[in-house]
């Protein structure tokens, strides 16, 4: 049985608050930089352009990719063999938000109630998912959500008999809806399966997974080819401007579900898709 003490796990949020606004993944960061040497369309690659002086200045000058700074949400992975001590570890990760978020300078997003709408001056709650796994590590991933995007996400409970081509339609029928107010280019989160909030999960994680990294199952990595392509075709492009560039990829997870069901949920993220992730 290892032990790990809450102070080192602040300590760690404290920094990935901080890193994940500052820095996009190393991925990420080059499918713009692709993106803007393949677009066809003058303002689209104009917009292009403007994004990577955008992550080029941030970086240098340590200054937030974008002012929304996002409501911090977590996947993190324990380790069954894995010791806690001090903190409730939810309280230690929240703890290292406020840290971080204050200490950062990063724009404080979050309210205390959906209705009363009092600021908590901190940007917490964190929203955080929880796995346990075997070992004796800590793997924490943050995932700074905006809300731009985020307001364009949807959840679909279809019919089974909807099939994939209800699924492709749905998600296809979110991007147009969207148009430029998510942003683009986009990243499209996937989960189908599951029930209602399963799907919804898995979407969310589906877009932290490697933009160059396709799904495991060939029938789900000929979807998410199709949807990336058909999106791309759409002319809405980088900013809404038009362009060819208006997703860099559709990523899809999927899980078992109910004989009566086909949960389907799409949540979408503009360019600035920040996670970054540490393993103590």
């Amino acid at each position: 049985m290892r032990t790990l003490h809450t102070d080192e796990i602040i300590h760690n949020v404290k920094e990935m608050c901080i890193e994940a606004n500052l820095h996009l993944s190393e991925d990420m960061a080059a499918a713009i930089r692709t993106a803007k040497e393949e677009e066809t369309g003058a303002l689209g690659r104009q917009i292009l352009g403007q994004l990577c002086e955008n992550m080029d200045i941030a970086g240098e000058e340590e200054i937030p990719i974008c002012q929304d700074t996002g409501m911090a949400i977590f996947f993190v992975k324990i380790g069954q063999d894995l010791h806690i001590e001090g903190m409730n570890l939810s309280d230690a990760i929240n703890e290292g938000v406020r840290q971080g978020y204050t200490q950062g300078y990063l724009r404080k997003s979050v309210v205390n109630d959906p209705l009363l709408r009092v600021n908590t001056n901190d940007n917490t709650p964190a929203i955080i998912h929880y796995d346990i796994v075997p070992g004796d590590k800590l793997e924490i991933m943050i995932a700074p959500k905006g809300f731009g995007s985020e307001n364009m996400s949807r959840v679909f409970m279809l019919k089974p008999a909807d099939g994939a081509e209800g699924v492709k339609e749905a998600v296809l029928q979110t991007v147009m809806d969207a148009g430029p107010n998510a942003c683009p280019p986009v990243v499209v989160g996937v989960g189908i399966g599951g029930d209602f909030e399963k799907a919804a999960i898995m979407a969310k994680k589906a877009l932290t997974r490697n933009v160059n990294e396709a799904s495991s199952l060939p029938h789900i990595r000929e979807m998410e080819t199709e949807l990336l392509e058909k999106i791309n075709c759409s002319g809405i492009g980088p900013g809404g401007l038009g362009g060819k560039n208006t997703a860099i990829a559709v990523n899809i997870e999927t899980y078992a579900t109910h004989i009566a069901g086909l949960p389907v949920a799409v949540n979408m993220c503009c360019h600035v898709n920040r996670h970054c992730t540490r393993v103590l």
